[in-house]
């Protein structure tokens, strides 16, 4: 005689009973006991299908108001057991027997917190505690037990059933989706209790809306710890908290690269400007339009912004500001008087407090960051309902390790110090400017960026024409405008920019809008005296955040005064690009990084 074999079990305690009375059906077709819980139990039996309360193998009643229904050794200790002789001899000693299948999915607990004017009390009640423990029980002990806690599953299982056997690959992907489904419920549990208990600005931050006013609800939050920045006043957006979080790490790497207070202007996720704070110089001082300042050299930091925001003006418009050390009263007087929508730092004194928090009617947003925060080395983000995720990018960009590995030419001496700096700068800037992105730099500061461009020549491109209409602010045509009185900053900016790019109107209309700032009208740059005055700019550092695949990025950077370039190789084309740079008397450099950022 062959032996007898042994009933195999399950346990069904499910919210969603969607199929629910085929699984059981199925399941008692091939011979197997079925014992649920609840409503579940009450569903089989009302079906006409034999089915027995948990209570038979427990022999306790439930009890707490339904609180306390399946938490017991003979339920889990059968689920559990594996096939060890020692399991099966402490299973023996208690007289349980082995669970083979568990049947369990969680109420939504995200339906109950998004009834309006739901109550804690009210919530804290639909947390399943039994039915979680069931899930991961089972879902531990896949090798032998099949979990099954999404409905569109029972078909499939009860195939595999009939034919006698539920196979491994099945076991192992139930078990993933049991795991994923108590994540789920965990992570919407923990998402409400964040937002009541610590939704303040300690771990969350309710923002006043996502990318665009109808992408609501939006915030910022973390998961175990406190938020590293505090608002001190305004209220963010989430724009402004993109740019802000990916200026501060640039200013704080400047800062310990090189050695200097360090200053970001960012707009849309990419710098506008990004410098440290090399003292600035007169003409400097009336080209970023703080000539006026008081005790400005006093100050390294507010030299650093003159010089970030001062860059590019009309990209810097509206810009969130980065700052590497504690905001003084100088560096907050420069910034009340631009148009800016907010700034982060690791400190700020009281009267810069009170200065900043006046702007924009009190709106002005002033966050202050923890300065000795370090991100996790694993960064994630959804795309398309998508998750990515991959190693931050916390390469270390040094003047004294980076920018060792000359190509051209051949005999270069040492790099000076002034180049090893811009490049610093530059590369540092493209590690948190949108790819492609090319960035040229001197003194210490960005004076050309192309951001987000798909072609690599158009960011070079972009980039230089930045960088020869920054030099031609210092003409002394473009020093030495005579401006109608009451003209607003922005409107200077935008007139210089026309006067200095060549692009001054030749319609009436829009050519009546420039002149109205003057008292007297600038003659325009010709040619010759453009072409003249770009000759005089040189020792531009120039950095890109992947290979040059053409030798047209060569020449077009050595329109702008380009004496070094720092760049990674990999192109079919790097010998040509080497060698059109060594013609032009560009020192090449091999940066061994790429720096693609999104």
């Amino acid at each position: 005689m062959s032996p007898t074999k042994i009933q195999k079990t399950a346990i069904l305690s499910v919210y969603n009973k969607t199929g629910l009375l085929d699984l059981a059906k199925g399941l008692i077709k091939n011979q197997v006991r079925l014992l649920a819980s609840g409503g579940t139990a009450k569903l089989i039996r009302e079906a006409g299908f034999e089915v027995e309360d948990v209570t038979a193998i427990t022999h306790a009643p439930e009890m707490l108001s339904g609180r306390v229904k399946t938490l017991h050794p003979a339920v889990h200790a059968g689920i559990l057991a594996r096939n060890l002789a020692s399991d099966e001899k402490d299973l023996a000693e208690q007289n349980i027997n082995k669970v083979d299948y568990v049947v369990c999915n969680l109420y939504p607990f995200k339906d109950t917190v998004a009834k309006i004017n739901v109550t804690i009390p009210e919530a804290v009640e639909e947390i399943d505690v039994g039915g979680v423990t069931l899930i991961r029980a089972a879902a531990k002990n896949h090798f032998r037990v099949t979990i099954l806690s999404d409905p569109e599953d029972y078909p499939e299982f009860l195939q595999e059933l009939e034919k006698g056997e539920i196979l491994e690959k099945s076991r192992q992907l139930y078990a993933l989706k049991a795991f994923e489904h108590t994540a789920d419920y965990d992570a919407a549990i923990s998402d409400f209790f964040r937002k009541k208990y610590a939704g303040n600005g300690v771990q969350q931050l309710s923002l006043r809306y996502g990318a665009n006013p109808h992408q609501k609800p939006a915030s910022a939050y973390v998961k175990g710890d406190r938020l590293p920045f505090k608002v001190l006043n305004g209220s963010p957006g989430y724009i402004n908290l993109m740019d802000a979080l990916n200026a501060w790490p640039l200013v704080k790497e400047l800062k310990r690269a090189l050695q200097f207070p360090a200053a970001a202007s960012f707009k849309h996720v990419s710098p506008a400007g990004a410098a440290i704070g090399v003292p600035l110089n007169e003409k400097e001082r009336k080209v970023y339009m703080v000539d006026d300042i008081e005790g400005l050299e006093h100050s390294a930091l507010a030299q650093a912004y003159a010089r970030a925001r001062g860059a590019d003006r009309m990209s810097s418009f509206g810009d969130v500001i980065a700052l590497s050390n504690d905001v003084d009263v100088i560096t907050a007087r420069i910034i009340s008087r631009e148009v800016s929508d907010g700034v982060i730092a690791p400190g700020y004194t009281s009267e810069a407090l009170e200065i900043l928090s006046k702007k924009k009617g009190g709106k002005y947003l002033v966050l202050q960051i923890d300065e000795t925060y370090e991100p996790s080395a694993l960064e994630t983000r959804t795309v398309y309902g998508i998750q990515l995720s991959q190693h931050r990018n916390d390469v270390d960009i040094s003047p004294k390790s980076t920018f060792n590995a000359v190509v051209t030419p051949k005999d270069s001496p040492p790099l000076a110090e002034s180049a090893l700096r811009d490049l610093t700068v530059a590369t540092i800037a493209l590690k948190y400017t949108q790819s492609n992105s090319v960035c040229y730099a001197l003194n210490g500061q960005v004076i050309g960026l192309g951001a987000g461009q798909q072609s690599r020549i158009h960011c070079t491109r972009l980039a230089g024409d930045k960088a020869q209409n920054w030099w031609m602010r210092f003409h002394e045509r473009a020093l030495d405008l005579k401006w109608k009185k009451g003209t607003k900053r922005p409107d200077k900016s935008n007139a210089i920019d026309l006067l200095c790019s060549g692009q001054i109107p030749i319609l009436d209309l829009e050519k009546q809008d420039y002149e109205r700032n003057f008292d007297e009208v600038p003659r325009p740059f010709t040619n010759e005296e453009r072409e003249a005055w770009l000759k005089k700019l040189g020792e531009v550092a120039v950095s890109s955040d992947a290979f040059f695949p053409f030798i047209d990025n060569v020449f077009c950077a050595s329109r702008s005064g380009v004496k070094y370039i720092a760049a990674p190789s990999g192109s079919q084309n790097d010998q040509a690009v080497f060698d059109t740079a060594a013609k032009l008397g560009i020192t090449f450099v091999e940066q061994s990084t790429r720096l693609f950022h999104h």
